[in-house]
């Protein structure tokens, strides 16, 4: 039996529990005023793992395997991710009905003197959660030290300001969701860091057999969510 909306049109939406997912939710509410969202936040393996380098994790659905089990067993109507945590198979049973604009694919250097990567002092500690930003880095300035950084961007932030690192590098799309924009040093070339096509963008995602949700969230797909 397909399920039809809530006669209250109230939406049960699964998110990663963080402040940016919370955001990216609401960016994704403001494009339908017809609808309300009930955000409910979902710890996943990521969030609870916070010391694995993400390089070393092998499962696909590390940020999304809870929140998508929770679809498919109908305690959430809809998932709202970072497009960029879906890069592995979803569940068969599972679509991406939209799929946002990017609002900024680049990465960002945040620093306390406003240094660059360029003239960073020789031998600063950069820390950075992704294998692909540390050896691009490296191969930019292989005089400086990279190092593994993990947590949310709240907490990846206050582990720079306890100056356990001299920069940290994270998206640029974080940081303006969270409205930190101002605290990035530079925004790094896609000649440093080439850009990732999914970093920027929101995925919905829904229960093939909600044909109501399609209908609704169809129109999404490509939109502009700022």
């Amino acid at each position: 039996m397909k399920k039809k909306l809530k006669m209250a049109n109230i939406l049960k939406v699964g998110i990663r529990p963080s402040l940016l997912a919370f955001r990216q939710a609401q960016e994704v509410e403001r494009l339908l005023p017809e609808i309300k969202f009930q955000v409910i936040p979902i710890y996943t393996g990521g969030d609870k793992d916070r010391i694995t380098p993400l390089y070393l994790v092998l499962e696909k659905d590390f940020f999304t395997q809870e929140i998508e089990l929770a679809l498919l067993e109908g305690e959430i109507d809809v998932a709202i991710h970072s497009a960029k945590d879906l890069e592995g198979n979803i569940p068969e049973e599972l679509k991406i009905v939209a799929l946002t604009k990017s609002i900024s694919q680049y990465e960002a250097l945040v620093t306390k003197k406003g240094y660059k990567l360029s003239n960073l002092p020789s031998g600063s500690k950069i820390g950075t959660s992704s294998l692909k930003r540390k050896e691009a880095v490296l191969k930019f300035r292989p005089d400086l030290i990279v190092q593994d950084i993990r947590g949310n961007i709240n907490e990846r932030l206050e582990q720079f300001e306890q100056e356990k690192f001299d920069a940290v590098i994270m998206a640029y799309a974080a940081l303006l969701r969270l409205g930190y924009e101002k605290i990035a040093s530079e925004i790094i070339g896609e000649n440093i860091i080439a850009p990732h096509p999914l970093q920027g963008s929101l995925a919905v995602e829904i229960r093939k057999d909600r044909l109501d949700l399609d209908l609704l969230f169809r129109r999404l797909d490509g939109a502009q969510t700022r």
